[in-house]
């Protein structure tokens, strides 16, 4: 059959639902190769990931034949009656306004919805799009798909969705991060980039949500031989972070780096001693499996989905709790046996999240569909 996907992520973003969506359509195209998947997208970014992404046989694009104008959420509808598409997934948040008029099924996933949980993090006019967006696709869409039991649960809290309507099915992340790198690939990156011996490492957007600060304050107990490595792109949060780096003079201990080219990403993980993550809120939390599948032990915060994502092999404190991060990472680096342990529970655990697994579940939803 032929499957269309909301492809706008898919062929322009270079992360976060980019990445979601690259990988989900990828994984269904490899374990699902009788299937056709169209990726309906306005324009496609000329980048080594999107084109690779495209190169496979049974993926293609389609770009806007009428009205582009608000294409993805109307002209869309009279592509997919012209493809014959027999399934619709919109793979963040929304689906085509009126879908369900054209006779074709449709699933959208949720990935969190921060935007109602903490509104403050939002724009008023951001905030009132994306609710609007959203809760027309949990209410018209035949099948919803949340990418954790947490985002399921306020799913039913603010749209009073029906449970029977949702399908938790989670997410996987790149191949390579599941691939250890050579002796000289890592001894090549470590220079790359002047990496430390010895480090924590933190990934993600340096926003006030990820809760960077907390980490910061945390460093001052944590032994001094570690150094801490932040990935992320910088938003104005990163003036708290400096003003914190300034007040605890720890500018010496901390190294920033932005722009890192893919496939340098899972060797920067594989390098590190702890990953820390004591973001306040996430939907699943995917740096956190990206660190398991390297081999790399996990301190995450409480309060959302990250324990989901985590396991019981990784630790867990609460959010606003620097101290209690302090000791928990202090706790992995000074005792070998612990470390040893939660890396090789962490890897068994996060085997659940393998590409064969979540694909399966995923057509079993679109299957679910059809019987419906």
């Amino acid at each position: 059959m032929r499957i269309g996907f909301d492809g706008k992520r898919a062929a322009n973003n270079l992360t976060g639902l980019g990445n979601y969506s690259r990988s989900i359509i990828a994984q269904l195209s490899q374990f699902f190769p009788q299937n056709q998947y169209l990726v309906y997208t306005p324009k496609m970014k000329d980048h080594a990931q999107v084109r690779h992404f495209m190169a496979t046989k049974n993926i293609e694009a389609r770009f806007p034949k009428y009205r582009k104008f608000l294409w993805r959420t109307f002209g869309i509808k009279r592509q997919l009656i012209d493809d014959q598409v027999a399934l619709f997934h919109g793979l963040s948040h929304e689906i085509p306004v009126g879908i369900q008029q054209t006779g074709i099924p449709s699933v959208v996933t949720v990935h969190d919805l921060i935007f109602l949980k903490f509104p403050q993090y939002f724009g008023r006019i951001d905030r009132w799009i994306y609710t609007l967006k959203c809760r027309y696709a949990c209410k018209h869409a035949d099948r919803i798909v949340a990418i954790s039991e947490c985002t399921k649960r306020d799913i039913i809290t603010f749209f009073n969705t029906p449970e029977d309507q949702i399908d938790v099915v989670y997410q996987s992340c790149d191949d390579s991060f599941k691939t250890p790198a050579t002796a000289s690939v890592k001894a090549a990156v470590k220079e790359k980039y002047q990496l430390p011996d010895q480090f924590i490492l933190n990934v993600g957007t340096i926003e006030t949500r990820k809760n960077l600060v907390t980490l910061i304050k945390a460093l001052k107990n944590i032994n001094p031989h570690y150094q801490l490595v932040v990935i992320g792109k910088q938003t104005a949060y990163m003036k708290q972070v400096e003003e914190e780096l300034k007040a605890q003079q720890l500018q010496s201990r901390v190294i920033f780096l932005s722009n890192i080219p893919f496939q340098d990403l899972p060797v920067i993980y594989q390098l590190s001693s702890v990953f820390a993550y004591p973001s306040v809120y996430e939907g699943f939390g995917i740096p956190i499996i990206e660190a398991l599948y390297s081999g790399v032990p996990v301190v995450a915060a409480t309060g959302s989905c990250l324990e989901e994502a985590g396991g019981p092999a990784s630790l867990y404190v609460p959010p606003d709790d620097d101290q209690a991060l302090a000791k928990a990472i202090n706790s992995i680096i000074e005792d070998p046996v612990l470390s040893t342990k939660m890396i090789t529970e962490g890897i068994q655990y996060v085997q659940r999240f393998n590409n064969h697994i979540v694909s399966t579940e995923l057509m079993n939803v679109y299957q679910r569909v059809f019987s419906q």
